[in-house]
Formats: structure tokens, sequence, C-alpha cells
């Protein structure tokens, strides 16, 4: 496993995450959760994404119970706070009782008593924003979190955070957003506003919701088990928009360019990712540990620019540059 520092922090995490969005509490049991961060460990990687929302709190709960007996200070943990928590009108959003609320149980749930980066999963458009970072401040000073960051905000909101949290005196390290072949939004405003600020990205999605294995056939049936079918936890919705004749049977196209590379097609997507320097580490999922093993092995490699640039090629009719 290699490792790279988180934008201009100090902190260094692993090149792979592993984040257990749709999968702990939710989509596998808690013996295969528990399996999966058992083979992240035994890949290598230390970095830990999870957030108090996923699967109703159960997600934090079980990555705590899977990293009882860890060194602590050999991992580097992530959650997020803003979607709602509970019933109440102050269980959701960005406003400090949600935040200062929310830290406290989701310390609980992950066993720990720090968190190390501490994002903020989405902007809240209703709470003034001064508010919100002299929270994110408050709970920094109070050594509840190392550093903070955000997940899915535009350029200008960044900026206007990094602008606050550079008076108060805190860490805006990282952002968080979704970043694939497939998705490629990021690099026309987010990336360069972020190098600007050293601000380091952790990619969600580097395989587009498992599309960019090949597993997925045009016209076939979804395979039993994938993301795809897990209409209880949200993997259907959330994957809906890939599912087009016209992305499958481009994804179908890069099997040669993953056989010359020498990789599986989820090392491909996962390796194209962290080509971009300016990531810092991409977060995979697993319903199974076999697949931590396989997209863990793509750290470290380094493609051939022609074959990125035939990639890119190959799937730019159906890739999104602009939301």
């Amino acid at each position: 496993m290699k490792f790279r520092r988180l934008g201009r922090s100090g902190l260094v995490v692993s090149e792979i995450a592993y984040g257990n969005f749709l999968t702990h509490g939710s989509q596998v049991d808690e013996e295969t959760a528990l399996a999966c961060v058992r083979a992240a460990l035994d890949a290598g990687i230390t970095t830990f994404d999870t957030a108090d929302a996923y699967a109703g709190g159960r997600a934090e709960m079980l990555l705590g119970r899977a990293l009882v007996g860890e060194r602590r200070e050999g991992l580097e943990i992530l959650t997020k706070v803003y979607f709602p928590t509970g019933r109440g009108a102050n269980d959701r959003g960005l406003s400090r009782r949600h935040i200062i609320t929310s830290i406290e149980r989701s310390l609980r749930r992950l066993r720990t008593d720090h968190i190390d980066l501490y994002q903020a999963h989405r902007f809240d458009h209703r709470t003034p924003l001064r508010e919100t970072m002299k929270a994110f401040a408050d709970v920094v000073r109070s050594g509840k979190a190392l550093y903070i960051g955000v997940s899915e905000w535009t350029a200008e909101q960044i900026r206007s955070a990094h602008a606050y949290a550079r008076e108060l005196g805190v860490p805006l390290v990282a952002n968080q957003p979704e970043y694939s072949a497939l998705w490629r939004v990021i690099e026309a405003d987010i990336l360069p506003a972020c190098r600007e600020l050293g601000v380091g990205q952790v990619v969600w999605s580097p395989i587009a919701q498992g599309v960019l294995t090949g597993k997925y056939a045009s016209g076939g049936a979804v395979p039993h088990g994938s993301r795809a079918s897990d209409h209880n936890g949200g993997g259907a919705l959330n994957i809906q928009g890939y599912l087009r004749d016209d992305v499958l049977e481009r994804v179908q196209l890069l099997r040669p360019l993953a056989r010359e590379a020498g990789l599986t097609m989820a090392q491909l997507a996962v390796a194209w990712v962290l080509r971009n320097r300016d990531v810092a580490a991409a977060i995979v999922g697993a319903s199974r540990p076999d697949q931590l093993t396989e997209n863990a092995a793509a750290s470290g490699i380094t493609l051939d620019p022609a074959l990125v640039a035939r990639m890119d090629a190959v799937l730019a009719p159906v890739a999104t540059l602009h939301p």
C-alpha cells in the first residue's frame, strides 16, 4: 500500500480508503462486513470513511466494532455530518446544535476519542456558513476532530469555507467528491480551486458504483447481490444513472485495455483516478473481502499515458464533464 499527504496538511492517508456506504448495516450482513474490514487491514489500508447517516448509524457502529483492538495511532478514521439522523427538526444540517450533538454520537458509535477528518457531508443553505465553521472550529479545538473537510461542495463554497477556517485557525484540508473516468465534474473548477487552497481530494465512487468493473451488461439482468440489486439500502437507486445501454457498451470496450495493462477492470478504474496527483485517496466499498484485496492492488500502479488517452477516448461520449 502506498500513502499520500492530504493536500498541504501533514496528514498522511492510504491511497486506497475503505468506505462503508451502502454496505455495513445495509447491503451485507455483519459477519461479512467485519470480514471486509479485516481484508482492508490485511491489504495495508489504514484510512476508513463512513458517515453518521449511513444505515441510520449502524455503519459507524459496525466500523467501530471491526476496529476494536487495532492500534488507533495507525488508523485514519473519517466520518461526516449533515444528513438526517433523527426525526427532529434539528437532527439534520450543519447548525451548531447538530454538529456538536453529532460528533459526540459518532465518537460513541466508532469507539474512539477523536475523528481524524470530520467532514460536512453537503452544503447547508439554511445555516449561516460562519455558524457552521465556528462549530467545526470548536470541535477541532476540543480535540474531538483533528482536521475538517467538506463533501460535494462547489468551488465557491469551498473558497468561502476555507477563508473562514483560515480566520478561525483550523485546518480545512479535504474535499470528498465523486470522481471516476465516467464522472469528471470536479476537473473544471473544483480541482483548480482546491489545488490553490491546498485542499486534497478523498474521492468516492472511483469505479462508478461498480459499473466500471464491467459486470453489468447492456440489456442483461443485474447480477444477484450487486449494488444494482440492492433495493432496500438504496444501491439500486444510486447506480441507476449509469445503467444506460450506451454507458455499459462503452465500458465493455475497456476490457482489452485492462488486459493490456495486466489489470482487472476495477483496478484499471481505480488506477485511473489515482493517476491524478490532486487525489490523496480513492474510497472503495466492498460486499465481499476479495473485492477489497483486488481493489487495494491498484495502489502504486502507474498507467501508461497513451493507454489513459485511449481509455478517455473510449469513454468520452458517455463521460460527464459538467453537472
